[in-house]
């Protein structure tokens, strides 16, 4: 992917791309809106999730040891992954033992993060995505675009055509006189997944939160799709970030209720399912859990950005940015898309190494409103400024960028005064020059920042040269 400055310019010029977007956003703003407001004690539930997230960050090594403990003894088998190479072979070897070439899939945002479903595929097997925006993305070979509506990005015209091209090639058709009608689109995706869920031996899911005292895992979801996943097939594999651990299920009260009203601005979800390890008779008999690193621990180690960690993944922070709203999901290069996207890539990868991941803590306007609107109250504007700096100082000593000559250029005038007494006089003539030439454009590697705006011209006569002429405005002109 390129840098977000010129993803974001290729992004722009996709007018139907703006069109969705701000129809989606705006929706799904206006039912957030109004569900937060029916809660009096919306703040207090706001920080309740923020203090119970940084008790787990700060004893993470306790939280861990007591969710395996807990999953291990309800019969369930724990993983540990450092890295998406381990968690991939991990959920393969499970699959290969099982003589399997195909699984299902609940939406998981790690699975994406650690690119499962292309790590499966190299070594032949299918992964099906259940969740109905993820099938279309990926039946129409796309990539994800927003957290919690990865096909954000389509209208309906566009799934349908979708849909009727690809379905037949990888199951049930869709029907021919399929129409654009939401519930049309709905029941054949319902026919198309249905064979899939009655047909596959092994599953795989991530999960929203991990209870440390009952080894319980939770997935909350919309369509009935992860129940499906969570409940017919033999073997489930949940992939899970280690961060997903809250303490208590008493704990886990305060995230069901900031979840879905942020998210999709309902009051609760429709489904929110939960399992322990291996019920005999019931559910998958064969249970394995991946707690995956996957740059966790450095993000953890990072004093400012660890606060990233809260993340729920309701995707507010998506649904209120500017900038994500004109420039949609795919210009972040990654999964993570919008605000949290451009602080979490950062701190899961490291800055310094590559150029897209560096540009992601400039793709914002530091407006604040994400933080305004985030569950767990991360300060996603101060992170993004502590980023900046952490990308300008890994580049120290190297080549030396425009703007660095840039900064450097006037820390050597303004340090002291008869450098910048000398410059201003050189700016005066400067500006009768631009007055009587009428140029309004900066050339060579300036011009970028007189691309959208016009160049101020200087004024013939420098204030310290006004100031000594009118003995500090005491005269006149």
């Amino acid at each position: 992917m390129p840098a977000f400055p010129e993803a974001a310019r290729t992004a722009l010029t996709d007018a139907q791309l703006r069109r969705n977007l701000a129809h989606a956003t705006t929706t799904i703003r206006a039912k957030r809106a109004a569900v937060v407001g029916e809660l009096p004690e919306w703040e207090e539930l706001r920080l309740a999730g923020a203090a119970i997230k940084d008790d787990v960050l700060q004893h993470l090594d306790t939280y861990l040891v007591q969710l395996e403990e807990s999953l291990a003894a309800h019969g369930a088998t724990v993983h540990w992954a450092r890295d998406a190479a381990e968690a991939c072979e991990i959920v393969a070897r499970v699959a290969r033992t099982h003589g399997v070439d195909e699984v299902v899939k609940v939406k998981s945002m790690a699975t994406q993060e650690i690119g499962l479903n292309e790590a499966l595929a190299e070594r032949g097997i299918a992964a099906w995505e259940t969740d109905l925006a993820e099938l279309i993305v990926q039946l129409g070979h796309d990539l994800p675009s927003h957290i919690l509506v990865p096909a954000i990005h389509r209208n309906r015209s566009e799934i349908r055509e979708i849909f009727l091209r690809e379905m037949a090639a990888v199951g049930r058709p869709a029907p021919s006189d399929l129409t654009d009608d939401p519930f049309a689109l709905a029941a054949a995706a319902r026919a198309h997944l249905r064979e899939k869920f009655l047909r596959a031996r092994v599953a795989v899911s991530g999960a929203n939160f991990a209870v440390a005292e009952s080894g319980t895992l939770v997935v909350v979801e919309s369509e009935g799709n992860g129940r499906m996943c969570l409940t017919l097939p033999e073997v489930l594999v949940s992939v899970v970030g280690i961060e997903k651990v809250v303490p208590t299920w008493t704990d886990l009260e305060v995230f069901l209720q900031l979840l879905p009203r942020s998210a999709t601005g309902e009051r609760m979800n429709p489904y929110t399912s939960t399992w322990s390890g291996v019920t005999p008779g019931d559910g998958p008999q064969e249970v394995h859990v991946v707690l995956l690193d996957n740059g966790r621990s450095r993000a953890l180690a990072d004093p400012v950005g660890r606060q990233a960690l809260r993340c729920i993944r309701c995707s507010a922070c998506l649904n209120v940015c500017p900038v994500y709203e004109r420039t949609g999901g795919h210009a972040y290069g990654s999964v993570y898309p919008g605000p949290i996207g451009a602080i979490l890539n950062p701190l899961l990868r490291g800055v310094g190494h590559d150029p897209q991941t560096d540009s992601l803590p400039y793709a914002s306007s530091l407006c604040g409103a994400c933080f305004e609107v985030c569950p767990v109250r991360i300060d996603i504007p101060s992170v993004l400024v502590d980023l900046r700096a952490q990308v300008v100082d890994a580049h120290r000593g190297g080549r030396p960028t425009p703007e660095t000559v840039a900064m450097r250029g006037a820390a050597w005038a303004l340090s002291r005064g008869w450098r910048l007494s000398a410059l201003t006089r050189v700016a005066g003539l400067a500006g009768g020059l631009v007055g009587r030439v009428g140029r309004r454009r900066l050339p060579g590697p300036a011009a970028g920042w007189t691309f959208a705006r016009d160049l101020p011209t200087p004024p013939r006569e420098s204030f310290r040269a006004w100031w000594r002429r009118t003995d500090g405005g005491r005269t006149g002109p």
